[in-house]
């Protein structure tokens, strides 16, 4: 057992599989006493079971830590409001949040369904929402409390995905916005873009794939296969978890309002958005001038992420 998170209490959503099951143990490891919260659903959201919470409060207290399970839906104000309660109800404390929480519904945009919007922004973005607002209470009359949410590199555009797309990018400004009114208090607030292979992100042609190098011999973190083929396993979701535990300790009171993207053994720093480029003139465009001038300035060397397809 460590002692970086010794003595803090930690809230993780979605931990009963995948990349937050590996932050709860982790987080445990290190001494936080940790709310492992999990709906229990389909990757769809659908149905929902208590036994992935209770499994991993289990395995954390075979190991001589200490964890209790929340069952809530992160997708409900009353479900944000029931976890955050069951830290201090628990624990009589709150320390740390991570907002990991997800399902997916992909459909392309043209087909995409009211609920199926809904449903993803819901669990992510609004849930996301209602579990820090609630945390916040709790950190600004303390004056300390990190909350580390989770977004994707999706968040920047990805096919069939414009729910989880918008409500990836949408916790980036979130986070942004989070740090800027609660670092006064000393509370930090930041976001992981992560790359892990869940049961959300390996597809049933991913798997297949998955199984026939397995076969093969072909395993462990070693980034590619002896022929030069990206390795899946490399992206064991336990690998997202020492960055997130690091972010949620006392050495890390300065970093606020930042994004990262964790996957296998890289952490990146993203960028924060700034302005590239600009073209100005005393008074109204004419949409003529536009039209002479776009092409030659901000439009030099812009490229289409997905031209017009060629018929064939």
């Amino acid at each position: 057992m460590g002692n970086y998170l010794k003595d803090k209490v930690a809230v993780v959503t979605g931990s009963g599989r995948g990349i937050g099951r590996g932050i709860a143990i982790l987080m445990a490891q290190e001494g936080a006493r940790v709310v492992v919260n999990d709906f229990g659903g389909g990757t769809d959201g659908s149905g929902g079971d208590k036994v992935p919470a209770d499994e991993v409060v289990n395995e954390i207290k075979a190991k001589g830590g200490e964890a209790v399970a929340n069952y809530d839906s992160v997708a409900s104000s009353e479900g944000g409001e029931n976890i955050i309660k069951t830290a201090l109800d628990s624990f009589g404390q709150l320390d740390i949040l991570v907002c990991n929480a997800g399902i997916l519904r992909d459909r392309m945009v043209f087909n995409m369904s009211d609920e199926e919007w809904d449903d993803v922004l819901k669990v992510h973005l609004y849930g996301t929402f209602y579990c820090s607002r609630a945390a916040c209470r709790v950190f600004r009359n303390q004056r300390s409390g990190r909350i580390i949410n989770f977004s994707s590199s999706s968040g920047l555009g990805n096919l069939g995905q414009v729910n989880y797309s918008a409500a990836k990018e949408a916790i980036i400004g979130f986070t942004r916005t989070v740090a800027r009114d609660m670092g006064k208090y000393g509370i930090t607030c930041n976001a992981i873009r992560p790359g892990a292979a869940t049961r959300l992100t390996v597809t049933p042609e991913l798997k297949a794939a998955m199984e026939r190098k397995a076969a093969q011999g072909i395993d462990g973190p070693s980034g590619t296969t002896p022929t030069g083929e990206f390795d899946i396993s490399a992206l064991d979701p336990d690998m997202v978890a020492p960055f997130v535990v690091w972010l949620a300790g006392d050495e890390s009171a300065n970093v606020n309002g930042y994004d990262f993207g964790v996957a296998a053994g890289d952490i990146q720093l993203y960028s924060q958005p700034q302005i590239i480029k600009t073209i100005f003139k005393k008074g109204r465009w004419t949409v003529d001038e536009l039209v002479e001038v776009f092409p030659k300035t901000l439009g030099a060397n812009l490229v289409n992420p997905s031209p017009t397809a060629t018929p064939k």
